[in-house]
């Protein structure tokens, strides 16, 4: 497993800026103020700090004072490099501050690099351009497929906006305009172009589906800004029943805690496939039980390897570390051969396959 080069399939860029304690520590975790006294924190700590020439282990206060005396641009080629990646495939729709671009974190890593467009971004900015209510699907449509040229899958954060569980039937041309217009006279009197209407979610779902884009879905746990109980992927089962007849790969990110119903939607939809990135670096020395409770119902051709890597260059390195560590676990009981065979396809075959990436 060491020698996998792996295919992250979903991962964010890192900043490009020196950080003091207080930014790194809210980058950390999903919580704003981070916790090194964790399973997370005791990771980095284990397998990150030996990267930046401390021992494993080295104090927090030790770890930082190093990364600063390193620089972010030496930790980022460190911690990028060292991952040991073939392919990334990264979301450019949340950038709060500067990030790398996809360009930057290939060669930084050594890897291929494709984009993947998150399609709340992609309207939001339509809805701010000058559009009207009467012509947004119609460009909706047009510059996802604009994009879809370049870009390998499309992504929805229906999960933090509205929940998974909603309608899923393809709305009518007619509701699209209409929601878009109510949105459209929100922006007017001032309000964000954010949106949250399960119209609108729907449309932008389907069109890419339309498309034949993969389609990944944000599920389980995140940002504190997303409501967990409303994102367990089970509740997405009706709309992947709806797009099951069309072939479109959909991809059931983060899953965590939510990991075994995902493990199971993969086993009942021909078309749905998931991963557990986030959860193994987060989960620190229970990465194992985790991804081991994942594949308990899973086929090894629906499960994908991710980082969710944001911000931080640490966070590939150490996703990277803890799936290769528990998948290498995980199939000690395996023969030789077919451990080595599943390895990969996890590793790097599936989602070669599912986003027709080069070989």
């Amino acid at each position: 497993m060491a020698a996998l080069p792996l295919t992250d399939h979903h991962c964010h860029g890192v900043v490009r800026r020196d950080l003091d304690a207080a930014e790194f520590a809210g980058r950390l975790t999903e919580g704003p103020r981070g916790a090194w006294d964790s399973l997370l924190g005791f990771a980095v700590r284990d397998h990150c700090a030996p990267l930046l020439d401390l021992p494993a282990h080295a104090p927090a206060a030790d770890y930082l004072d190093r990364r600063a005396s390193l620089g972010h641009a030496e930790v980022t080629a460190r911690f990028l490099a060292a991952a040991n990646l073939g392919a990334l495939c990264i979301d450019t729709g949340y950038t709060p501050e500067p990030l790398l671009t996809p360009q930057e974190l290939g060669a930084a890593a050594g890897a291929a690099a494709h984009e993947v467009v998150r399609l709340e971004q992609l309207a939001e900015q339509l809805l701010t351009s000058g559009v009207d209510a009467m012509g947004f699907a119609t460009a909706v449509r047009e510059k996802l497929a604009g994009r879809a040229r370049d870009a390998v899958a499309a992504k929805s954060v229906v999960a933090y906006r509205m929940g998974l569980s909603m309608n899923p039937q393809r709305p009518t041309d007619s509701e699209v305009t209409a929601a878009a217009g109510l949105m459209l006279a929100t922006i007017g009197r001032g309000g964000p172009a954010r949106i949250a209407d399960e119209t609108l979610h729907r449309f932008l779902i389907w069109t890419a589906v339309d498309l034949g884009m993969p389609l990944q879905l944000h599920t389980g746990f995140g940002d504190p800004d997303l409501n967990l109980h409303q994102t367990n992927p089970a509740l997405l089962t009706s709309l992947l029943r709806a797009i099951e007849p069309t072939g479109v790969p959909v991809l059931l990110l983060h899953t965590y805690p939510y990991h075994r119903e995902a493990g199971y939607l993969t086993q009942a939809f021909d078309n749905v496939y998931f991963d557990v990135g986030l959860a193994l670096h987060n989960v620190g020395s229970r990465a194992t039980a985790v991804l081991a409770e994942a594949l308990e119902l899973a086929p090894f051709t629906k499960m994908l390897y991710s980082s969710d890597a944001y911000a931080l260059p640490e966070h590939y390195y150490l996703a990277a570390t803890m799936f290769r560590q528990a998948l290498s676990a995980f199939l000690a009981e395996f023969s030789d051969t077919d451990a080595t065979r599943i390895a990969h396809l996890i590793g790097v075959d599936n989602a070669t396959r599912v986003y027709n990436l080069p070989h």
